[in-house]
């Protein structure tokens, strides 16, 4: 019987939060920030962590919020560049401090919770502004549809007591695309953002050339237009990720790709025909787990 009750007790739970418009999780979201009077938010510059500074300086004055951006060999020129012209333009102040996950043996040796310990360093620094700055609690852009991947990096959040309005309040990727769109944020059909070591096959690990090659491939191939894109990275094949429907423009320019890449210090280059996919370094986890190899 207790066994059915919480059966029922989670399928109401479910339908409950389908049942939020997008207008009741606008107010939600509102009342996640106003829990709070000054916060430090971790900020890459990417869809998420823009809507979150925008809203949470909407909701509590601009002095109250605080962007907090890392800076490692992980993290690109670029967008270290977007991230300061937005914090500018919604007028809040940024803060940039470096991390030393290249320091850590464990995020080095690239196993499956890479991303734990590359987080917990982050949060481990972050706390430390939070106490500079006199911050009741640090948030970052985690959002709904996160529960249903593969991110370790949320164990070191929950360690470390981080808020999470847009997951609290049940917004999804598209909603916040929409969400960010009403508000005139430029963000709105920005790419999906991610550390470049996980471009980096697990249990290979990262050093800094690897992560140079692939921040100049991407660049490159940035050139020719694509904007979801990835360079996989395994024993010095380059694994390129696009949009399907870009896939030809790939092969027009693969002279000059090859030429590229291998100037570089890649090998081999291949195309993946299953198109451009978040997370894709993760199917190898999936697959290992079920056929037991």
């Amino acid at each position: 019987k207790e066994d059915n009750s919480m059966k029922k007790n989670a399928s109401k739970k479910t339908t409950k939060i389908n049942d939020f418009t997008l207008k009741d999780k606008k107010e939600l979201l509102k009342k996640e920030f106003l829990k709070y009077k000054k916060v430090l938010i971790a900020y890459s510059g990417g869809v998420d962590s823009t809507l979150l500074i925008k809203t949470a300086s909407d909701a509590l004055g601009k002095k109250n919020v605080i962007a907090a951006t890392a800076t490692s060999l992980t993290y690109t020129k670029s967008e270290l560049k977007t991230a300061k012209e937005l914090t500018k333009n919604i007028g809040i102040k940024h803060i940039i401090f470096k991390t030393d996950e290249f320091d850590d043996s464990n995020f080095i040796n690239n196993s499956e919770k890479r991303c734990y310990y590359c987080k917990k360093e982050l949060f481990s620094k972050m706390k430390e502004l939070k106490k500079k700055y006199k911050c009741e609690v640090i948030m970052d852009g985690s959002n709904h549809d996160d529960i249903s991947d593969f991110r370790p990096g949320s164990i070191a959040e929950k360690e470390a007591n981080i808020c999470t309005p847009l997951k609290n309040a049940y917004f999804t990727k598209n909603e916040i695309r929409e969400f960010s769109k009403e508000l005139g944020l430029k963000t709105y059909d920005f790419p999906s953002l991610a550390c470049l070591s996980s471009r980096i096959a697990y249990n290979e690990k990262i050093t800094g050339k690897k992560i140079e090659m692939i921040a100049k491939a991407e660049e490159f191939l940035k050139s020719f237009g694509f904007k979801n894109l990835r360079v996989r990275t395994s024993n010095l094949t380059a694994r390129i990720e696009v949009d399907k429907e870009n896939m030809g423009l790939i092969l027009i320019k693969k002279d000059q790709i090859i030429k590229k890449l291998k100037s570089l210090g890649y090998v081999y280059i291949t195309l993946d025909l299953d198109g451009f996919r978040s997370g894709s370094m993760n199917e190898v986890l999936k697959k290992s787990k079920k056929s037991g190899y």
